[in-house]
């Protein structure tokens, strides 16, 4: 049976693509076969992993439109893309943008994904699903589709009301679709070196409600994560990673002793046993 795996959170710069890009990377280097879907129309994913946006006949837009009267349906094995990590892919254009709006005539629009994976998705043991930032028709088939779903998070003050978003979001597919997000993990990057980040007035209100919310002095949002994913994980910043994606490959691939390969190298370990 294939595992599907959402990386979801309704705002960009999360590390949603990086973290879903790199735990492929490294779960592809441990034997597994693994299947990225880009359903976000910035196409980050596809061309993270060294394919360019719009260099194919066929995208992700078309397994959609597949599934709208009056539009040619098409297969998976007709759009997916091989690539030189290893890793196949889903490849996604800014054509999915014109997308989204056909989905609402369709009956079943929220299990498009999921049916479609189910039925011509089992050669993977793994499918990786890098979900827009929005709350539209797109994030819930990347996370209805999914087994597990992933939350990404960034180390500052506002992430903390991030979490809250999430859980709502979560509640609401679950009373209108009737569908349970199973949201295990969590996990928190670092956009910048520690003397790079930045001080004062978020850095002090930061400081203040660790100090009068969590006894041990606890970082607030992984504090609030701790709360609500039974899992959470820090990704430390490295300067490495950036660059391992201009050059279309995961950090796995291209700097695999940098300190963020070490997290997402114990990471994907972890999610690599999954049921």
């Amino acid at each position: 049976m294939i595992r599907c795996i959402a990386f979801a959170h309704h705002k960009g710069g999360t590390g949603k693509t990086t973290s879903c890009l790199n735990i492929a990377g490294f779960l592809q280097q441990a034997g597994k076969k693994v299947l990225v879907v880009d359903s976000d129309p910035q196409a980050n994913a596809t061309s993270g992993l060294g394919v360019g946006p719009g260099s194919y006949q066929k995208s992700i837009y078309d397994l959609f439109m597949g599934r709208v009267d009056d539009f040619p349906q098409v297969g998976l094995k007709e759009v997916v893309v091989q690539t030189d990590s290893g890793i196949d892919l889903l490849p996604s254009s800014l054509d999915l943008v014109g997308a989204e709006p056909f989905l609402y005539s369709v009956e079943e629009r929220a299990t498009i994904l999921r049916d479609i994976l189910a039925k011509e998705a089992t050669d993977y043991d793994l499918v990786l699903i890098d979900t827009p930032p929005s709350m539209g028709q797109l994030v819930i088939n990347g996370m209805v589709a999914a087994d597990h779903v992933v939350v990404t998070l960034d180390s500052g003050f506002f992430a903390l009301g991030g979490v809250a978003t999430m859980k709502a979001i979560f509640g609401d597919i679950q009373e209108h679709i009737g569908v349970k997000i199973r949201a295990e993990m969590a996990l928190i990057t670092s956009r910048s070196p520690p003397e790079e980040r930045p001080k004062g007035f978020l850095s002090w209100m930061k400081r203040r409600f660790a100090q009068e919310h969590d006894e041990e002095n606890r970082d607030p949002v992984e504090a609030e994560a701790a709360r609500t994913f039974l899992r959470v994980e820090k990704i430390p910043f490295s300067r490495e990673v950036p660059e391992a994606q201009k050059h279309g490959l995961p950090i796995s691939h291209y700097a695999p002793e940098c300190q963020a390969a070490a997290a997402y190298r114990e990471i994907a370990a972890f999610v690599g046993e999954w049921d």
